[in-house]
């Protein structure tokens, strides 16, 4: 059984638990609430030394780091694909998982948001308007790829890593109160995707260690 360590609001075990859902993949979720620092717990940095989800135990062997997660997924269980056939497709899907995972989402997660506060003081105000930023300029980029590519979902009419990383992006937006007006091409995606059984079960309102007040924000 695949083990899960996971925190119900973090974007990037989002996109795990989609890939795995996706795959049809069971797992078990262990979940360490980021708030609290309990991913700074000795035994957990003892799995993963960086000490952040998502961490995947695949028997004896623990991933990290979501991208090398579900590219591993992709290489051991093909089916469904979540890349597309053609090289040069699969490159523009990656290319735009890339812009989630390395352009958006490092600029407003937790961590980045304690240090303004905590190193530059920054107040709540100030880190909005930062995080909201930048979620703008990676979010006007991909509604003109999803635009080019898309019929359906962010690449073709099927699911791929690209919507796996989306998704829950649009979930941290949408906690800034990031309006998706100004995006209609990835508001129909996510709109898509919110029909789908495997993304459905990946919200972080359903997992077990979801806050029951604050699980739809």
């Amino acid at each position: 059984m695949l083990k899960l360590h996971d925190y119900w609001r973090s974007s990037a075990a989002y996109r795990v638990r989609i890939a795995l859902n996706l795959k049809g993949l069971d797992y078990t979720a262990i979940g360490h609430d980021l708030r609290t620092n309990a991913h700074h717990d000795p035994a957990y940095k003892a799995l993963n030394p960086q000490g952040l989800v998502p961490a995947l135990d695949i028997g004896g062997q623990v991933l990290t780091q979501s991208s090398a997660i579900i590219e591993w997924l992709e290489e051991t269980c093909p089916q469904p694909p979540l890349l597309p056939q053609a090289a040069a497709d699969r490159a523009v899907v990656r290319s735009m998982a890339a812009l989630v995972a390395c352009d958006i989402h490092p600029l407003n997660n937790l961590r980045v948001l304690r240090e303004l506060k905590a190193e530059l003081g920054a107040d709540d105000t100030r880190t909005k308007v930062w995080a909201t930023g930048w979620i703008a300029e990676g979010f006007t980029a991909l509604e003109s790829l999803i635009a080019r590519h898309g019929r359906g979902y962010c690449f073709g009419d099927v699911p791929t890593l690209a919507d796996c990383f989306l998704v829950p992006q649009v979930f941290s937006a949408q906690r800034f109160n990031v309006s998706l007006d100004p995006y209609p091409h990835i508001r129909a995606v996510n709109e898509r995707c919110d029909e789908h059984t495997a993304f459905v079960r990946a919200h972080p309102r359903h997992q077990p260690d979801a806050d029951t007040v604050d699980s739809n924000r």
